[in-house]
């Protein structure tokens, strides 16, 4: 378990100003081709950045208890690090869209697999501590043990 998560709490406030960043860039496309609230169809140019905007902030739940599952129970340089490529494929991906449609899937797939492997640490990792805490057995001191 992280003691300090100061690497989980960084990319936490990355994220969220990755997502506010995701939000202005709304807000001036709504301007730029006068789309009042609560609008949301407009020119094709709108309708792509509003549509990569709404996904990120979908898929951003995911991230964060992902991100602090894997970092908490697994190891917390490593959830950092899938968080890091998590946040370049959501920039990828956002800017993609807001070009063409089919320019999105780079940075979707890339994020889908940060998040796949996230996911994946986090139940590696709580699968331990439970093994540990509740039927008194560690697989991390098992391996460590035999090797």
């Amino acid at each position: 378990m992280a003691a300090h998560p100061v690497l989980l709490a960084a990319l936490s406030l990355l994220s969220v100003c990755q997502q506010g960043y995701f939000a202005v860039q709304v807000g001036k496309a709504r301007r730029q081709y006068k789309v009042t609230p609560p609008a949301i169809s407009g020119p094709p140019e709108f309708e792509r950045l509003f549509r990569a905007q709404q996904n990120c902030v979908e898929f951003y739940p995911l991230f964060l208890v992902t991100l602090w599952m894997a970092g908490w129970y697994f190891n917390q340089v490593s959830a950092a690090c899938l968080g890091l490529v998590y946040i370049y494929a959501r920039y990828q991906y956002f800017w993609g869209y807001s070009e063409d449609a089919k320019k999105r899937l780079f940075g979707f797939r890339l994020g889908l697999g940060a998040l796949a492997f996230l996911t994946v640490l986090g139940a590696l990792g709580v699968a331990n501590s439970f093994l540990d805490e509740y039927l008194d057995f560690s697989l991390v001191k098992e391996l460590r043990r035999r090797t």
